[in-house]
């Protein structure tokens, strides 16, 4: 304890001198909150609060859908702090009004998640957390990197991957059962987009997969969904990637993902790293549009690594994380007030979540080593010479013993003692509407994609002349006969095999179907089918364009009923490798390997097509099982000699 003391007193000496009177600046330019009272103009908070003793009633309404939560004298919180929702601007006449959402109450009690070693589950990414989210509020998860704070948001969605293993309790509204599919959202870190979609047609095709009903009542869905996270201006701009036009603004492709999910109207919403990548003003904007979001009864819950002052005015509630020990959970503005109780107020000049990260973020220890000999101009670092192992220590035991810490196990226990009304699945698109929707989809993908099936087409058709010419004028003797063999060959083989520059075109629809598929919104069949389907119009349109070339250069015989049968069997060639390409794409799901697989598998359907060796003198059942479509087809195509 002496210890701690001693690096306490060194933090606030060096914190104090910061916020001494001769040093102090007007505290309304330092953070954004309101008041009750006064709830359009943002204020700012004093640099010493008073607090009262305030508590959290818990009210559920007989056959409503959410949780209304009252406040009444008990626990240690902020008398100016209203926990409520921040209400958006005014709206101008003729605007659209926000579609209310019943949102639903969130507890996590207890909640441990180990992640499987070398031989049983024994790392504690999160250990023994405990809180709650409401409907109406946004609730963040805040700490350094590498922190547990990903793996407490999958935990408490039910999204963990199969090598972690979850203890503890999670309820929603009050009973202890799993989200419903279509009633709550889940938004990746990084989600694949549609280059060549615009945000409308992106949306859209997203609600066709979601949910079932009718097309109009979608584009309803759509729309409000496009409104709700302010994206109207760029409703008809195309998403980026396509044909090397500029796309969206990160800010905007990150509100385009979160969009995709609130077509299903969640009860709540998990974010991942909403201010992933994107710079102050963009950040600033997400949170506005969150918070708006938030003000309809959505329950937000996103985890978060650092905000500016005025983003993290915003949020209602803060859960802090370091190593997976929570060392906070409670109201944004009692977080500053159990900083400066544990021995480490924030100084007036900084930011309050710099202020905790720089305190609970143990790299910052590599700082300090590396400090220790090195001074400036002005003396000593004695901004950073503070132990964060000792801070971690002293804000996690003060916690423990905190009025903050019981009062978050008393709301834990009010949410819990009485079950809300259950969350109903809202059902989902049929699988024939959903491989409908993705052939639709894809068709229009690749039409305005080059790289999927227009390259294609150029080199194929290079490739054909290429050919042709160099086994045109071949005659009618019995050699030629032979030459026209090797022709064939030669013709359909390395078709084949260029049809594999295909794969990074196609490792883009992959990642799309990854991020539909962990959501729900597609499968495994669906997804192939759908490719599959629309891949057809593409091929047919390669192998007529090319048998016609190849057909009449090399000199084959002059009958339309051959020449159509040397186009569907070139065709249906065309078809299986496709089908192979996807399948092989599908599993390993990188470029890299899925090209090596495709060579090796073409390699040895071209060892055992029949030109090499005559088919039926292929020794054992070894070498006959593999022959594949290729070579059956080459021997179709003989018959047009």
């Amino acid at each position: 304890m002496e210890e701690i003391q001693s690096q306490s007193d060194n933090y606030r000496s060096s914190s104090s001198s910061a916020s001494s009177p001769a040093s102090r600046v007007p505290s309304s330019n330092f953070f954004y909150l309101r008041k009750p009272g006064s709830l359009r103009q943002p204020i700012s908070f004093e640099d010493s609060p008073e607090w009262e003793d305030t508590d959290v009633e818990v009210r559920v309404e007989e056959g409503g859908d959410s949780i209304n939560a009252a406040t009444t004298p008990a626990s240690p919180s902020l008398s100016k702090l209203n926990s409520g929702s921040l209400p958006s601007p005014p709206l101008p006449e003729g605007a659209a009004v926000a579609r209310k959402i019943a949102g639903a109450s969130v507890v996590w009690k207890d909640l441990t998640v180990t992640i499987k070693g070398k031989r049983r589950y024994s790392d504690k990414v999160v250990k023994s957390s405990n809180g709650y989210a409401l409907p109406g509020t946004m609730t963040v998860i805040m700490g350094p990197a590498k922190s547990g704070k990903s793996t407490l948001l999958r935990a408490i969605a039910g999204r963990l991957p199969h090598s972690a293993r979850m203890y503890g309790e999670v309820f929603v509204n009050g009973a202890k059962s799993e989200m419903p599919y279509g009633s709550y959202g889940f938004v990746e870190r990084e989600t694949t987009l549609i280059g060549s979609l615009t945000v409308r047609e992106y949306l859209y095709y997203s609600a066709l997969l979601q949910l079932p009903g009718f097309f109009c009542q979608r584009k309803n869905v759509v729309e409000d969904a496009i409104h709700a996270m302010s994206l109207s201006d760029y409703a008809n701009k195309l998403i980026g990637g396509h044909c090397y036009m500029k796309g969206l603004p990160c800010g905007e492709r990150r509100r385009v993902r979160i969009a995709r999910e609130l077509v299903m109207r969640p009860h709540v919403l998990f974010i991942d790293e909403p201010l992933y990548h994107l710079d102050s003003v963009s950040a600033l904007l997400m949170m506005v549009t969150l918070k708006k979001l938030a003000s309809t009864g959505c329950t937000l819950l996103f985890t978060i690594n650092q905000s500016s002052t005025e983003v993290f005015g915003l949020f209602d509630r803060i859960c802090l994380l370091s190593n997976g020990n929570t060392l906070f959970f409670g109201e944004t503005l009692a977080c500053l007030q159990h900083f400066s109780n544990a021995g480490f107020p924030c100084p007036i000049m900084q930011s309050p979540s710099d202020h905790f990260l720089r305190a609970i973020n143990t790299d910052f220890d590599r700082i300090i080593a590396m400090c220790k000999s090195w001074q400036d101009d002005h003396g000593d670092f004695s901004s950073v010479n503070m132990d964060t192992a000792v801070a971690i220590r002293t804000l996690e035991a003060t916690y423990q013993s905190s009025a903050d810490a019981a009062a978050v196990e008393t709301m834990i226990l009010r949410l819990t003692e009485k079950e809300g009304p259950f969350l109903k699945s809202k059902g989902k698109a049929s699988s024939a509407t959903r491989v409908a929707v993705l052939t639709w989809r894809s068709l229009l993908i690749m039409s305005r994609e080059w790289k999927y099936y227009w390259l294609r087409l150029i080199l194929c058709m290079i490739l054909t002349l290429c050919v042709g010419t160099v086994f045109s004028g071949l005659g009618h003797s019995l050699s030629s006969v032979v030459t026209r063999v090797a022709a064939i060959f030669v013709f359909v083989s390395f078709n084949s095999l260029l049809n594999i520059a295909g794969v990074p075109a196609l490792m883009k629809e992959i990642k799309t179907y990854a991020s539909e598929e962990s959501n729900m919104h597609s499968g495994a069949l669906v997804f192939l089918l759908g490719q599959l389907l629309s891949s057809i119009p593409f091929l047919f349109l390669i192998s007529i364009s090319s048998s016609l070339v190849f057909y009449f250069l090399v000199g084959l015989r002059d009958e339309f009923s051959l020449l159509m049968y040397f186009v569907l069997n070139f065709f249906m060639c065309l078809l299986v490798n496709e089908g192979l390409m996807l399948v092989v794409a599908s599993i390993w799901k990188d470029v890299y390997w899925s090209i090596l697989t495709l060579i090796s598998v073409h390699v040895v359907m071209m060892l055992s097509a029949g030109y090499f060796r005559i088919r039926n003198a292929l020794p054992g059942p070894v070498w006959t099982y593999p022959i594949s479509y290729v070579a059956f087809h080459t021997y179709s195509i003989k018959a047009c000699i």
